[in-house]
């Protein structure tokens, strides 16, 4: 039986130091994502955009900028979430800024504990998203999710889902890492988190990177997907606000989604931070759609699945 997926639009730049990720679910929308999921016979539903508060666009207040606004859209792609995962469909989330992963990953942690399921999130992307507002001056909550969701952040935020922590450290493998603020890298070791940095890529190559990543999962493991589009080489993704040069190449990111879809294990998935205003032409979204096709089995040839 085919899952149904469910595309969930969460247009905000809230959490974000540049604006313009607000324009990211139109712009996959435009990429052609719908067509391209149903013609690898995929039953997909596209329930629209979220509502939430507008961006006021303001200084950070103790610590962190707009955290009332951050809180409501994280409530509503929480529940967005949870209702589709409940309902048996596969939920991709289109951001939006990456401080969304909050509502989205605690939704998924939910379920698991509701189903008696084990997590596992991947999370693809430049930065490590560890940061607290001690360690940040910016007050930039999408450089902040990974460790809210592990029980580190403001309270209204920790929350969300019900649980404090919503996940474990031990359940997150950090893919592609390049950008790390000196506190921020401490705090990382300290509590633990798996990371598979740009440097461990190069010299492991992306195939030892992903079978480490996806190791140890079996058929009662919801994998999470959280992949930022600043994941990849900005030459080939430049619509995103906070480019670092050095990523995976097209061909490293496609063997990496590929892998992913190999494991049949995908029950979710965020995409997030893609920035048309910074875009040429539309070209990050449309190699963002071709990646999240790899994600769901398109590959070169036909391969036997062992």
């Amino acid at each position: 039986m085919t899952t149904a997926i469910s595309l969930i639009g969460a247009p905000t730049d809230i959490g974000a130091g540049a604006r313009g990720a607000s324009m990211g679910p139109e712009a996959l929308r435009v990429a052609g994502l719908r067509a391209a999921l149903e013609a690898h016979g995929l039953v997909v539903h596209d329930r629209g955009n979220l509502a939430g508060p507008a961006n006021p666009w303001l200084p950070p207040v103790d610590g962190y900028r707009h955290l009332a606004e951050v809180v409501a859209w994280n409530e509503a792609v929480h529940q967005a979430m949870h209702a589709e995962l409940t309902a048996g469909h596969l939920p991709i989330l289109l951001g939006g800024d990456h401080c969304l992963g909050i509502g989205s990953i605690s939704a998924v942690a939910r379920h698991c504990r509701e189903t008696g399921k084990k997590l596992r999130v991947l999370w693809l992307d430049a930065h490590a998203d560890f940061n607290t507002s001690v360690l940040t001056p910016s007050g930039n909550i999408h450089g902040m999710p990974v460790a809210c969701l592990c029980g580190h952040g403001p309270q209204e935020l920790i929350q969300i889902g019900g649980t404090v922590p919503a996940i474990s450290p031990k359940v997150v493998r950090q893919i592609g890492i390049r950008s790390v603020d000196p506190g921020e890298k401490r705090f990382v070791h300290q509590m633990g988190l798996e990371v598979f940095d740009m440097r461990y890529i190069d010299e492991m190559g992306m195939r030892h990177t992903m079978e480490l990543a996806l190791a140890t999962m079996d058929a009662n493991t919801h994998l999470h997907v959280s992949f930022d589009v600043d994941f990849l080489e900005p030459d080939i993704a430049p619509g995103v606000g906070t480019t670092v040069p050095g990523g995976p190449t097209y061909r490293e990111a496609q063997l990496c989604m590929e892998m992913i879809a190999d494991s049949g294990r995908l029950a979710s998935l965020d995409v997030m931070e893609l920035n048309p205003a910074l875009d040429i032409r539309n070209k990050t979204a449309l190699v963002a759609v071709d990646l999240i096709e790899s994600l769901f089995g398109k590959s070169t040839l036909m391969r036997v699945q062992g």
